[in-house]
């Protein structure tokens, strides 16, 4: 049996490293990718649930070198895995940590994180949201 905290660590918060995604909303599921300051975003998959009111986005994040990501939060959990490069994390109420290829996060809801540190090298990340429908994916904090 799959419990809340089971869920939120599998479901959760991908990495929000994107300076400028925090003023766009989302777009519809299989839309081209999009980039902004050195970060390009496609949407894999979206779709309602797990819970009435909230819906679920899977997607490809690739950081260019030098890119950095602007402090911005969630509304709702943000659970991302590191597929290529590294990126320092500083997530608001947590000691700053440098996750690298093969390692996998959760930011809570509505928490403060950033990039950190501009990454040396390309960095890949597969995101997963799960947040409140109809809110903007992503705002400055």
């Amino acid at each position: 049996m799959l419990t809340r905290r089971g869920f939120a660590a599998v479901a959760g918060c991908a990495i929000c490293s994107i300076a400028g995604f925090a003023a766009t909303e989302v777009s519809a599921q299989g839309s081209a990718p999009t980039t902004a300051n050195g970060v390009t975003r496609k949407i894999l998959s979206r779709t309602d649930g797990p819970a009435a009111g909230y819906e679920t986005i899977i997607m490809d994040v690739t950081l260019d070198p030098g890119a950095t990501v602007g402090r911005h939060t969630h509304p709702g959990i943000e659970s991302t895995y590191v597929m290529e490069g590294e990126l320092e994390l500083p997530i608001e109420g947590r000691p700053t940590v440098t996750a690298k290829a093969g390692d996998a996060f959760q930011v809570p809801p509505e928490t403060p994180h950033a990039g950190g540190k501009a990454s040396p090298g390309k960095t890949r990340l597969l995101v997963n949201y799960i947040v409140e429908k109809g809110k903007p994916l992503a705002k400055p904090a």
